[in-house]
């Protein structure tokens, strides 16, 4: 059986933290990873990487390395102590309020140009669109300010994007999903990085066809509940 393709950012790392460590190219560090980690290899499996777990998998074949290449490599493997080139950031188009009918406004956490490859916690930007079955517009690209270390940087971080009805992510922690259902949005985790145009695609395919209960709700394709009707449910419930 072929191995799970991997995307370009996790090749990089391998690549990487396998010149670091003696006697090892990045085909073998990846097997040790596969078996540390399991299929697929994705940026938010090695951003959880312990330099223990690493050797355990090694079974003895990383025995040679020293403590400090071990460590080096480990942050190497978590995207630590190297810049990837800026990429240029996607383009901005005009949008008004009922520019178009039916349609939903999805963030998506990003650190490189037009990917969704940023962990919702820790990403330096949320690109935000605008899509309907019709049509996909990149409406803002909101930049994450600097947050007071002794505020809630998760709530912080929902409350940027509380206008919008789902969230994109590679990542996201059990505490920060709380506050991005409590800021209403209905977050979808990715299995790994991919372009923002086309996961909006696939977005726009489920728009155009029968959504689930909860996006007809958000593109206004059915009434919402009044505040008393709701109150009434919940009793009744």
């Amino acid at each position: 059986m072929s191995a799970a393709p991997i995307s370009e950012d996790v090749a990089l790392r391998v690549g990487l933290a396998a010149r670091e460590l003696p006697d090892t190219n990045a085909g073998l560090l990846l097997k040790i990873l596969l078996q540390a980690l399991g299929a697929p290899l994705t940026l938010a499996k090695l951003s959880k990487l312990r330099k223990a777990r690493l050797l355990a998998a090694a079974n003895g074949q990383l025995e040679n390395a020293t403590d400090e290449q071990l460590k080096k490599a480990v942050n190497y493997l978590k995207g630590r102590g190297f810049e990837l080139a800026a990429e240029p950031l996607p383009e901005i188009l005009d949008y008004e309020d009922g520019d178009m009918p039916a349609s939903i406004r999805i963030a998506c956490s990003s650190n490189r140009g037009d990917q969704i490859d940023g962990h919702f916690g820790s990403c330096t930007r949320f690109l935000v669109y605008q899509v309907s079955a019709e049509e996909v517009r990149l409406i803002d690209i909101r930049s994450v300010p600097a947050i007071d270390p002794e505020a809630d940087k998760n709530k912080a971080r929902a409350d940027l994007i509380a206008d919008c009805h789902v969230l994109c992510t590679s990542s996201i922690g059990g505490p920060a999903v709380a506050k991005v259902v409590r800021a209403g949005l209905h977050p979808m985790k990715l299995p790994q990085a991919r372009p923002a145009p086309e996961m909006m695609a696939d977005l726009q395919r489920v728009l155009g066809g029968t959504p689930p209960p909860w996006l007809a709700k958000a593109m206004g394709l059915v009434p919402s509940l009044s505040e008393e009707a709701e109150d009434e449910l919940e009793e009744e419930v």
